[in-house]
């Protein structure tokens, strides 16, 4: 299987979450995009753009990857939702409910273009879902722990007295540098150890993912005694390899994804 490229560093967390689970979604079902793109009303190249973060991935798609791979998609959607309320939170748009289905309509569109004027074959209206209760609230929470670490950023994580790697509006203002190693700090405070980077207690991590999350983590683990060797925000083989190692020894899934769970371990 191919290695994925990076996702670009501008995408927004809520973004970045939903892109990786879709990515291992794919990755796990063995399907190539081409293969996606004959069974689905979505080209490859539609496919390459959505999973590569170049642009938005529509909701139909989102339902119609779950449903060629076999997997229950109420998770994936409420994901997606939590991303889409970040852009059109982000770009003082209104909601438009009917976007998903024109950007489905165009990709079609697109389709048939690349395949010389096939088959005309419209994509399947997106079915109404309703969404269960505890995945609403559970989206709730994961936009309000977005919101809330986006605050937290800007007005500093640590107290006057914290290490300067992370503090203050400077260091919102900064952002997360590609290519650059970060301190690590490690001090218990309000009952959790925290390195200053990042607050999450529910971001999923897993290869190509970037950013102060993954700094947190990759500090966290050498805490721990499963040290990454770098410390730079890149969630590469080595920092995947010490996230397996740590589980293994606390008992935890060993599948390399820091998440929840691994999480409440790693702050414990």
């Amino acid at each position: 299987m191919p290695r994925w490229k990076e996702l670009p560093t501008e995408l927004p967390s809520s973004e970045r979450q939903l892109l990786v689970q879709l990515r291992r979604l794919k990755d796990h079902s063995g399907l190539s995009l081409a293969a996606l793109a004959s069974r689905t009303g979505y080209s490859r190249s539609s496919w390459e753009r959505y999973l590569n973060g170049k642009k938005p991935v529509p909701r139909q798609a989102v339902e119609e990857l779950a449903e060629v791979c076999g997997t229950e998609p109420t998770r994936l959607i409420v994901l997606y939702e939590v991303a889409e309320r970040a852009r059109t939170k982000e770009s003082g748009r209104p909601d438009q409910p009917s976007q998903d289905r024109e950007q489905g309509r165009d990709q079609k569109q697109e389709q048939d273009q690349e395949q010389g004027g096939g088959q005309d074959r419209a994509p399947r209206p997106a079915a109404a879902r309703t969404v269960p209760l505890k995945w609403t609230l559970g989206a709730v929470a994961l936009a309000v722990a977005v919101s809330f670490g986006a605050g937290l950023l800007t007005a500093g994580a640590w107290d006057d007295d914290a290490p300067t790697e992370r503090t203050g509006a400077a260091a919102a203002e900064a952002g997360y540098l590609r290519g650059r190693t970060y301190e690590c700090t490690v001090r218990r405070k309000d009952g959790e150890l925290r390195a200053g980077h990042s607050d999450t207690r529910e971001m999923l991590l897993d290869i190509n993912s970037t950013g102060f999350d993954v700094v947190e983590a990759q500090c966290l683990l050498r805490e721990k005694g499963f040290s990454p060797k770098a410390f730079d925000g890149l969630y590469d083989e080595r920092t995947k390899t010490a996230a397996k190692k740590f589980q293994q020894a606390h008992h935890l899934v060993v599948d390399g994804i820091i998440g929840p769970d691994t999480w409440r371990e790693l702050r414990a």
